[in-house]
């Protein structure tokens, strides 16, 4: 059965979709089957694979909404066991068509739960807020990643998110977990992203993993070819630095819990 990550963050621009792409085609390039969830109305992770949203003829929106299966909305991509359940406009709607629907949060976990054996990995890409879909997201997710940029206000939005994961575990989720914190965008340039380095590892030293993502021209140019970093430039410091953020992922042994904090060791 597929372990079902997650990658969230209330903060926009943080790096999320990214890394939810990233890892993913990683993930598919050394051999496991994955799935791209794009729960995104903006359709990044979509485009970042190399599908248009505007040809689509069912999405994620779809899904939701009961509309259409998630088997007879999956994708394939351009990358070997990389396939993608593609998301685009039409699903900032879901957010108020849902409202007044049974079980509404629980939507894309019952969607998940009929191909889930299928896969290897199943990463979701929520949208940066708190609204029904991250909600269907980390209430479909065993795991959850969240990326945090090297920037001053880090911790702050880092906060609100374990805050917000601990309501869906008490609620709708108890086996929801934090299992990766990634350290994006850093810029050894400045002694900022440094220090931010060292106050997250210091304050979640069991969730930070090792591999710190640079910022890097190759990961801002990819998405506009519609293709992972690993795919557009494979020898780049953006692309080694995803493979080894997937291998630690990868490695991770599934069923321990650390005393209950909910980190893979």
């Amino acid at each position: 059965m597929a372990r079902v990550i997650a990658v969230a963050n209330q903060k926009g621009g943080v790096g999320k979709t990214t890394t939810a792409v990233n890892v993913a085609s990683c993930l598919a390039e050394v051999g496991y089957k994955t799935l791209l969830v794009d729960l995104d109305p903006q359709g990044n992770a979509t485009t970042g694979v190399g599908i248009d949203p505007r040809t689509l003829y069912s999405s994620m929106y779809q899904v939701l909404l009961g509309q259409k299966t998630i088997e007879e909305t999956i994708l394939e991509t351009p990358m070997q066991r990389l396939f993608v359940v593609p998301s685009n406009l039409d699903l900032a709607g879901a957010e108020i068509e849902l409202v007044s629907v049974f079980s509404r949060e629980l939507r894309l976990r019952n969607a998940i739960a009929v191909v889930q054996n299928n896969y290897d990995y199943v990463i979701i890409d929520c949208p940066p807020s708190l609204g029904i879909l991250t909600i269907n997201g980390l209430a479909a997710a065993e795991e959850v990643v969240i990326p945090v940029q090297c920037e001053y206000y880090a911790l702050e939005g880092l906060g609100q998110l374990l805050n917000n994961v601990k309501l869906i575990q008490q609620n709708l989720n108890k086996d929801l977990f934090v299992s990766s914190i990634v350290l994006v965008m850093f810029d050894a340039r400045t002694r900022l992203a440094e220090q931010v380095v060292n106050e997250v590892r210091g304050h979640f030293p069991d969730q930070v993993r090792e591999t710190v993502i640079p910022r890097s021209v190759r990961l801002s140019e990819a998405p506009s070819y519609g293709q992972p970093v690993n795919q557009y430039d494979s020898l780049s410091k953006g692309a080694i630095a995803y493979k080894a953020l997937a291998n630690e992922i990868a490695k991770q042994t599934i069923g321990f819990k650390n005393n209950g904090k909910g980190i893979y060791q």
